[in-house]
């Protein structure tokens, strides 16, 4: 049985160090965890409240919260909501499960490194919390009894017609409100048009970028579609893109390609590969698949319009929520074209019958009420920040290294010297503590001549952390 201590918050000794230079939020948490390891602290026991410890040891209350919150994650403490935070039973808890094989940005965050660097991950301190209660509070108030039911498998006639229109003023997109599917995110936009090709058209291979999703061990949406019976080939990208002229002999009838800025060599598809993508699907009866990867963040040029408006019968446009906001928010949306609209639709009602109507209304108040746009302007000066700092910290630490792929998103690309072995450099830099990523585990087909690169996501790094980080791997790189 735990000790009940009296008093309403009982005293800790934890010793940080303020002359190492390990920071004080790290060597709080590796104290909690340490105590708790050992047994100093005992399942059930309730730890002082934030306020009370950040006094006792002359630290921000933030601070506290913050190292609370991520040993909460973690499992090492448990909170209700009107009850202190208490240690949990470490003892009970289940052994962990090994993942399965994904991405690098899919790993969970080490909180000892001094910059994680990976890809696609959003600043998700920035989650906009305030408009998003709003919103939620908005859409519930408003919300008619009728549409708490099933309803569209399709998603909320809200939310595809507030979708339309901005997917139309925004991305120059050919919209209509009666093609637009809502998903729970990019991922299964496309495993769902996969699957309504493979059923309507008879579709059995599918193309992917290289570098780009992947190989079907390293990504789930390659994954998925050699599960259901695709054949994935992989087709190589240059300085404008895709090259079509591959796709043309690849054997392909369905092509996934991020245009606005490739993932993840960060280069923008050109005019020319644009028109010559287009007239692939036209004279082949091919589709395009194409996922709006970082469209809604550029910095040096102005924005290009979505592939889809070219050809809007060949093309079906993916985008989501996950960047603009955070991944937690599980919703994304297809427009596809009229004849495979209901196609794509019945693959989302067998699926899952629908996403969450509440969270479909509250995004659909976001995008009217003019805080999504307001959230964006905001985290484009944040995401510029911290892509002049990168630079800025390569051209003081490593000058030899040219960054690319920066006219939009929130990563960029390092090559490294053509004799380096990018897993050495990676495991060198994370002894450094330093999070680092390889081109190669982006690579569709092994190559073993490709040269080298690490994919430098910036998006979740802290402005201040990237100078410290990149000092630390500086030799590595060259």
């Amino acid at each position: 049985m735990a000790i009940e201590w009296s008093g309403l918050s009982p005293g800790l000794l934890v010793r940080l160090d303020r002359s190492a230079g390990q920071p004080l939020r790290t060597q709080l948490e590796a104290g909690l965890r340490e105590a708790i390891r050992d047994g100093r602290l005992r399942g059930g026991e309730r730890l002082p409240s934030s306020r009370e410890l950040a006094r006792e040891l002359g630290v921000s209350r933030g601070m506290v919260q913050e190292c609370y919150g991520q040993l909460l994650a973690e499992g090492y403490l448990t909170s209700r909501t009107g009850s202190a935070t208490r240690v949990a039973d470490i003892k009970e808890r289940p052994a962990p499960v090994s993942p399965v094989a994904s991405w690098p940005a899919r790993q969970p965050p080490d909180r000892t490194l001094i910059a994680d660097f990976a890809i696609g991950v959003p600043d998700l301190s920035s989650f906009p919390r305030t408009d998003w209660v709003w919103a939620v509070r908005q859409a519930c108030g408003e919300v008619a009894s009728a549409d708490l039911g099933y309803g569209d498998p399709r998603g909320s006639a809200v939310l595809r017609e507030v979708l339309a229109g901005y997917v139309r003023r925004v991305r120059a997109a050919d919209a209509d409100p009666g093609q637009m599917i809502i998903s729970t995110g990019c991922a299964q936009g496309v495993n769902l048009v996969l699957r309504a090709l493979s059923r309507e058209r008879g579709v059995s291979c599918v193309a992917f970028e290289d570098p780009g999703y992947g190989s079907a061990q390293a990504d789930e949406t390659v994954r998925a579609a050699v599960a259901m019976g695709l054949r994935a080939a992989y087709v190589p990208v240059d300085e404008e893109g895709l090259v079509v002229s591959a796709l043309a002999a690849s054997g392909a009838q369905a092509v996934v390609v991020t245009p606005a800025h490739q993932s993840p060599t960060g280069v923008v598809l050109s005019a020319a590969r644009r028109h010559a993508l287009v007239g692939w699907a036209r004279r082949e009866g091919g589709y395009v698949i194409e996922d709006d990867y970082d469209s809604e963040f550029r910095y040096d040029k102005e924005p290009v319009g979505a592939l889809q408006g070219l050809a809007p019968d060949q093309v079906f446009l993916v985008g989501t929520a996950s960047k603009a906001l955070a991944p937690a928010v599980r919703l994304g949306w297809v427009h596809a074209p009229a004849p495979l609209a209901g196609a794509v639709a019945e693959e989302k009602e067998m699926s899952d019958r629908g996403s969450c109507t509440m969270d479909q209304l509250a995004l659909a108040t976001l995008l009217t009420s003019g805080r999504y746009d307001r959230h964006l302007r905001r985290m484009r000066a944040v995401y510029a920040g911290r892509r002049a700092a990168l630079v800025k910290a390569f051209a003081r630490h490593s000058p030899g290294v040219r960054l690319t792929g920066l006219a939009a998103g929130f990563h960029a690309v390092a090559p490294l010297p053509a004799s380096a072995q990018e897993a050495a450099v990676i495991a060198a830099a994370r002894v450094r503590r330093v999070g680092l990523y390889g081109i190669g585990a982006y690579r569709g087909v092994a190559d073993a001549a490709a040269p080298p690169a690490l994919v430098i996501g910036f998006g979740n790094v802290r402005e201040r952390a990237i100078d410290p980080a990149v000092a630390a791997v500086a030799d590595l790189l060259s």
